[in-house]
């Protein structure tokens, strides 16, 4: 299914730095309010940034409504929609949709019906201020594309005593 709208809130002057301490994560919710929504099927995600000490809403995304069953298709636009973000949250999410989100650097995680946006929001701002949990870590990590090659240029400089 086709993305079917999409309001982005812009953000204010300097955030590009700011995004370095930040988290994107979109919540599978059709209220703004609490997780409803299985991932392939999920007619809209909610998206906010997240750090430590706040938070900001920043997008809200929405689908036509679609069958849950025998439409793979349906997973491209969502997986698309959701660039940027480290996490995702939702009710129910399929093995394949997994891989996918996997492979983009987003990592699902689900939870009980009707969990709380907001409660979800200040778990992850208690897991960035007490130093991010393994999972976090390694997605904060992966925002840097090239991070594993920090160290090239002293290497190829070579080592001197």
């Amino acid at each position: 299914m086709a993305l079917e709208r999409r309001l982005t809130l812009l953000g204010r002057s300097g955030e590009a730095a700011a995004m370095q301490t930040r988290i994107k994560a979109a919540f599978a919710s059709s209220d703004m309010r609490q997780i409803d929504q299985h991932f392939g099927a999920a007619e809209s995600f909610v998206v906010h940034t997240i750090e430590p000490q706040g938070h900001q809403l920043v997008e809200v995304i929405q689908f036509a409504r679609c069958d849950m069953n025998g439409n793979e298709n349906k997973l491209g636009a969502r997986i698309a929609a959701l660039q940027g973000c480290v996490v995702v949250y939702c009710e129910a999410v399929g093995a394949s949709a997994v891989s996918q989100l996997r492979a983009q650097g987003i990592q699902p995680i689900k939870v009980s019906p009707g969990t709380s946006v907001n409660r979800l929001i200040r778990d992850l701002q208690q897991d960035l201020r007490d130093g991010p949990s393994a999972w976090l870590a390694r997605a904060i990590a992966g925002r840097e594309p090239n991070r594993d090659r920090r160290f090239d240029a002293m290497e190829a400089e070579g080592w001197h005593e």
